[in-house]
């Protein structure tokens, strides 16, 4: 798998800093609270269990899949519910935890859907936003690193289902996607 990346862009050790980072700020922030937080199947698992284990507070967590990829390098813009949560949000302060935000669509559907679920407050935490890429106006209340606008994997990110597995974020050698 190394051998499909063109440049690794950030290693495990800078991935970690940026959870002890977040996880600390999130900590202060919801001091005497226990939120509920909230992963992005399935491409934040791997940061949702890094950044947790730097939250020092009581905490709940679920998780909830939406897919607008289908299987190719750009988001389709419609968003499928693939799988809901299972806690109820009312009057709850949510914290989704997002493996990057770059079109911002599949954000901006997930608050939607708690709000409208009365959760008490929507927040988000992702370790990589890529600005660039934005289609709809939203922002990340927790970012972990800023990414250029390029084609990602690893640390959760895929491309049709391989290399989630790999230990950094690199970007992959455009030959292998840009004629699928």
């Amino acid at each position: 798998m190394d051998n499909d990346i063109l440049k690794v862009l950030y290693s495990k050790d800078e991935i970690d800093q940026a959870c002890k980072r977040l996880g600390a700020q999130i900590t202060k922030d919801y001091q005497n609270e226990k939120p509920l937080v909230i992963g992005v199947l399935k491409g934040a698992i791997y940061f949702m269990t890094d950044i947790t284990r730097y939250i020092d507070l009581y905490l709940d967590i679920d998780f909830i899949d939406v897919s607008s990829y289908n299987g190719g390098t750009t988001s389709s813009g419609e968003m499928k519910l693939v799988q809901d949560i299972q806690s109820d949000v009312s009057g709850r302060n949510v914290i989704f935890i997002e493996d990057i935000i770059d079109t911002g669509r599949t954000l901006k559907y997930l608050k939607d859907v708690l709000i409208s679920r009365n959760a008490k407050s929507v927040k988000v935490c992702t370790l990589m936003d890529k600005p660039e890429a934005r289609l709809v106006d939203v922002k990340a209340d927790y970012v972990g690193l800023d990414v250029p606008n390029e084609f990602l994997v690893g640390y959760g990110l895929d491309f049709m289902g391989k290399y989630r597995n790999l230990p950094y974020v690199g970007a992959l050698n455009s030959e292998l996607y840009s004629d699928k």
